[in-house]
């Protein structure tokens, strides 16, 4: 079984994300639009990897997941978003995806990143 945390504030996008996790191995996720409600939900149920887009509603998806992982421990992430050069903290730079991003690039590091799907 392999949770997955979407960080991103706009619908349609994260049903997007949903849809290709799923299809690469995802069964089941928790969504979240603001800082406060990612950590919430990640809490609330353990995710094996997050997606995250880097500026929401309220609040960045970087400081949500550096909470998250301050939390909870190491915790796999892929950043998706439009503007690349606004992640901050952001580590691990081969784990960002530019908007618009691939079906096959987000399978990939979600292959890689949890390799047990």
């Amino acid at each position: 079984m392999c949770h997955v945390l979407i960080i991103e504030d706009e619908a349609l996008i994260a049903m997007l994300i949903r849809d290709v996790l799923e299809d690469a191995g995802a069964t089941s996720f928790s969504f979240a639009a603001t800082q406060d409600e990612a950590v919430a939900a990640a809490v609330d149920r353990i995710p094996a990897i997050i997606t995250s887009d880097v500026n929401l509603l309220t609040g960045t998806g970087p400081q949500a997941v550096a909470v998250i992982q301050q939390q909870l421990g190491p915790v796999p992430v892929v950043f998706i978003t439009a503007t690349p050069a606004d992640c901050d903290p952001c580590p691990d730079t081969s784990h960002i995806l530019s908007k618009p991003f691939s079906a096959d690039a987000v399978t990939k590091l979600f292959h890689d990143l949890v390799p047990h799907n």
